[in-house]
């Protein structure tokens, strides 16, 4: 295809001028737009506090799941299992009735006699109804090495705590843990609320 040089227009009749006029205020119209696209988009993201909310959750999500996920998950628990354990107690130890006591006025001698028969109901409740294990089998003071990834529940670093594990320290306690628990069941209706109740001499 040719073009002829010639045959283009030399004068520029009032028809080319709308034309030229017209192609301008096209251009500048395009270039007004796209400029403005981006601001007026940036304006409809950034005072909507919801959508620039989800927009941004997305990202930052990766980012915090990583903290978050340690984070210790509350679960509902009632005291029923907690007042059930201290009525045993009281029956079998007294264990209220001595640390609600006031023992300023008894002698080391009564207090260690009182302390006696507590302690001594207190090891028959938890013999009865918990089966208690060692958290760890070595023997105390004995120099022990935790590995990488040991349970931080059943084992609390104490001292000069530096670093990452492995770990080697001295055991102090050997800790407790239950491994079977045969509580008795509780009739329906029963107020746990009520430690011990009161006695009434006829």
């Amino acid at each position: 295809m040719t073009f002829n040089l010639t045959m283009m227009p030399t004068t520029l009749d009032a028809g080319h001028l709308g034309l030229a006029v017209l192609a301008a205020l096209l251009l500048i119209l395009w270039l007004t737009r796209s400029k403005s696209a981006p601001a007026t988009a940036a304006t409809k993201v950034v005072p909507e506090p919801a959508p620039a909310a989800s927009a941004a959750a997305p990202e930052n999500k990766p980012q915090a799941m990583p903290e978050a996920q340690p984070a210790v998950r509350i679960k509902e628990i009632t005291p029923d299992t907690a007042l059930q354990l201290l009525s045993l107690l009281q029956q079998e130890a007294r264990f209220v009735d001595f640390v609600r006591e006031d023992l300023g006025s008894f002698s080391d001698a009564d207090i260690g006699a009182a302390a006696r028969v507590v302690h001594e109901g207190s090891r028959k409740a938890l013999n009865s109804y918990f089966t208690l294990a060692p958290v760890r089998s070595e023997d105390e003071e004995s120099r022990v090495t935790l590995a990488e990834g040991f349970n931080a529940q059943e084992v609390r670093l104490t001292g000069n705590v530096v670093g990452t594990a492995p770990f080697t320290g001295t055991l102090i306690h050997r800790g407790w843990k239950v491994t079977e628990v045969r509580l008795p069941k509780l009739a329906a209706g029963h107020d746990t609320r009520v430690i011990a109740p009161a006695e009434v001499e006829l």
